[in-house]
């Protein structure tokens, strides 16, 4: 898919031009974990290619054996944001 079918699909789909990303990996027990950078915080990417290339560069055997068959144990996932004007807390 090229940039250009990339922007009418962010159109058609309301994607926020703003999207971010982040990288979580299923555990042994499977439950899924957000990876984390040395400061403790989540790994953040604004480029879905960007998070896609630190994902191959922290798990490479993982990554490739799920191109084979090996299982889904990685996944880059949208950062969802909210728009809603809801209150942040008591008597907000």
């Amino acid at each position: 898919m090229g940039p250009q079918a990339r922007f009418i699909l962010k159109l058609e789909t309301g994607m926020a031009k703003d999207q971010q990303f982040k990288i979580e990996v299923e555990d042994d027990k499977g439950v899924w974990h957000d990876e984390r950078g040395a400061d403790g915080a989540p790994l953040i990417f604004d480029d879905e290619g960007a998070a896609r290339a630190k994902l191959s560069e922290l798990y490479p055997v993982l990554v490739q054996m799920e191109r084979y068959g090996g299982g889904k144990r990685t996944r880059v996932i949208r950062v969802l944001v909210d728009e809603d004007d809801w209150p942040t807390g008591p008597g907000s």
